[in-house]
């Protein structure tokens, strides 16, 4: 009996075949080791959204932005119901100016509230890296942002209501409105994630965040119409955002559009992440 069983332990072998063949058969590296980051940035964005919303701040952001856009479409001269059309043209025309101060009011607390508490150290010590922590602060004001996006719908079903026939509504046009107004706020909330990365004052962070959508959304079409540019007036408003956000209003999603606004967000996140790094310089 103990000769079968020292045949058995002589002949076993370990299943080498799941290490790294240059390992020299060491074991590999636990799967948690891989899935622990994502579950803390998980983590990291529930708690944003959940302190945000839990703010008085927060939800003064989703009634004013609410408040506002009601006022204009039903209450305001010039409503939709004064001109008997069913169309949310005047939603996505007054909603950007409405986010251009209400998203850096989101934002401003991202980092700079960090750095005043000092928590921004302990918050660079965890096993994530300033890439995923960026990300994290981001997609946690892109939530809050489709959050008061959301009761918005309630406009468009009024009006799919009231419509004669029912239903008679440009179904195309305004879905591009959305992905255009979407993706506004989202470059609009990459822009408050970077001001509030160079400051440790909120009203400051509050102040850039504001000036730089402002410069992004309608600076550019303001310097085009300078007599003095002549043919170069549609490559300089190309560059900001109104020009694409207008051109996904009519319905049409350009792949020039998406690409537009992806880059824009990367260009401010790689910033964001370098005034992070900047720290340990």
């Amino acid at each position: 009996m103990a000769d079968r069983s020292a045949g058995v332990c002589a002949t076993w072998q370990p299943l080498t075949f799941l290490a790294d063949p240059t390992s020299n058969g060491a074991r590999p590296p636990y799967i948690g080791s891989y899935l622990r980051p994502r579950f803390r940035m998980r983590t990291l964005i529930f708690k944003e959204v959940r302190g945000f919303l839990g703010s008085l701040i927060g939800q003064v952001v989703v009634v004013v932005f609410l408040l506002i856009t009601g006022l204009f479409l039903w209450v305001f001269p010039n409503n939709i119901l004064d001109t008997g059309y069913a169309d949310l043209a005047p939603l996505f025309f007054i909603a950007p100016w409405v986010f251009l101060f209400l998203v850096p009011a989101v934002t401003m607390r991202s980092f700079s509230e960090e750095k005043r508490t000092g928590t921004i150290e302990l918050l660079l010590t965890k096993p994530l890296t300033e890439m995923q922590l960026v990300l994290a602060k981001y997609i946690a004001a892109v939530i809050l942002i489709v959050f008061a996006l959301l009761p918005t719908l309630v406009y468009w079903y009024s009006l799919y209501d009231l419509a004669i026939p029912r239903g008679n509504l440009d179904t195309g046009g305004i879905i591009g409105s959305y992905i255009g107004l979407l993706s506004l706020a989202s470059c609009f909330a990459a822009i408050g994630v970077f001001a509030s990365s160079i400051t440790e004052n909120q009203v400051v962070s509050f102040m850039v965040a504001v000036f730089l959508c402002f410069i992004l959304y309608l600076g550019f079409d303001l310097v085009a119409s300078f007599d003095a540019f002549g043919a170069m007036e549609g490559p300089i408003r190309s560059i900001g955002i109104q020009d694409h956000y207008t051109s996904l209003s009519r319905g049409v999603v350009d792949l020039r559009d998406v690409l537009y606004f992806l880059g824009t967000i990367t260009v401010f996140l790689l910033l964001t992440r370098t005034a992070l790094q900047s720290r340990r310089w």
